[in-house]
């Protein structure tokens, strides 16, 4: 598994247990756990502590985004999966730096970890999402 989708992988894993528990729980700590535990000695530490407090930093204005894009599924009632590859994914569509990776990467990165954790149709959903709002950004 390349190093960047494995670093997505396991801050996917960490937004998870974030969000299950109701955010009573500080990222860095479920990360470098997540990260001791699933990451070994992989290069992209750095990457993983970058896209999950960015997701965190952003996560009122990246929650707005996703209401707006999906209106008819609100953000309460998306799965935790869902809801945080779709939060990954539009960080690094929004926030990230696009020579390190350029959009349509991090919409492909995004269906990747849907087909891998969540449910047979979130792969769609997921594309449909981010594909809508990289229309938005990119006109």
């Amino acid at each position: 598994m390349a190093s960047r989708h494995l670093a997505r992988s396991i801050v996917l894993q960490t937004l998870f247990e974030w969000d299950f528990y109701k955010k009573e729980h500080q990222i860095n700590e479920i990360l470098k756990r997540n990260l001791e535990k699933f990451g070994g000695n992989f290069d992209e530490k750095e990457f993983a502590g970058t896209l999950a407090n960015g997701v965190i930093e952003n996560l009122e204005k990246i929650d707005k985004v996703i209401q707006s894009s999906a209106p008819e599924r609100p953000i309460t009632q998306l799965s935790i999966i869902d809801r945080n590859v779709l939060r990954i994914g539009l960080f690094e569509l929004l926030y990230g730096k696009k020579e390190e990776v350029p959009p349509k990467v991090a919409i492909n990165e995004a269906i990747e970890l849907a087909k891998g954790f969540s449910g047979e149709n979130s792969g769609r959903f997921i594309n449909g999402v981010l594909g809508t709002v990289y229309k938005e950004i990119k006109d």
